[in-house]
């Protein structure tokens, strides 16, 4: 496992370095972000409206016992944009576009074609790396904004009509327990995880080997190490912010 954050970290300098130098692929780019942001959105949307939904009914009934549910809202809305988008976004985003990029890398890998590339004389990490791991660091954010719609919208649902909050309090607690440092810091989050996201699936998938056996072998490892760095990395990430948000 050493050996691969060795790796991987060096793969995401290397890639950093080449995405400053020509030939710039914007076409590239647009269709690794249509891949990994649109190809995303749906699996992102049903978990945030859920996740908020079910946050609501609960932190409702749980805060009403100590008649404090007004304060329900802004709780859900605290919770969602520094810890819960930006995991589940990722933990989401592994599963829907890491696997994809892992599986589609390792089959051009085992049938030669990234092989082919090269002796074409063009560069396949320049081709094929750089505009998966770009469309991570850009995509990933804006869907975690998304999830904290979703989700707000869930938990205005459920708490407001179902759960009998009231609406003018729903809506002024977060307004005032809210500010856009929650917000910003959860994107920055979000960031850190789809550069981890793609960057992890394409180093799994450049270097897989083994033919279709290896290919899934490597998909499997890139979605089990993704998903386990975003929760310690979260950890880590959350300590370092503290600070900010308070």
């Amino acid at each position: 496992m050493l050996s691969d954050l060795g790796g991987i970290t060096l793969l995401a300098f290397e890639v950093f370095a080449q995405a400053l130098r020509p030939p710039y692929r914007l076409g590239n780019l647009l269709a690794s972000c249509e891949a990994v942001g649109v190809g995303s959105i749906f699996v992102v949307v049903l978990t945030g409206f859920f996740t908020g939904a079910v946050f609501g009914m609960q932190l409702a009934i749980a805060f009403r016992l100590f008649d404090a549910e007004s304060l329900a809202g802004a709780t859900v809305a605290l919770a969602l944009t520094r810890e819960l988008a930006p995991v589940l976004t990722g933990l989401m985003v592994t599963g829907r576009a890491g696997s994809a990029i892992a599986t589609e890398l390792g089959s051009m890998r085992v049938t030669e074609q990234i092989d082919a590339l090269a002796t074409m004389a063009v560069d396949p990490r320049h081709y094929l790396l750089v505009p998966r791991v770009l469309a991570g660091l850009l995509t990933v954010p804006i869907l975690c904004m998304v999830f904290n719609l979703i989700g707000l919208l869930g938990s205005y649902l459920i708490a407001v009509h179902v759960q009998g909050i009231s609406e003018a309090q729903f809506w002024s607690r977060i307004q005032t327990w809210v500010d856009l440092a929650d917000v910003f810091g959860g994107m920055i989050k979000a960031g850190i995880f789809g550069l981890m996201i793609t960057t992890i699936a394409c180093y799994k998938g450049f270097n897989a080997s083994g033919g279709a056996k290896g290919v899934g072998e490597a998909t499997t490892e890139a979605v089990v190490l993704s998903s386990v760095l975003i929760l310690v990395s979260d950890y880590f990430l959350t300590a370092l912010m503290v600070p900010w948000w308070d």
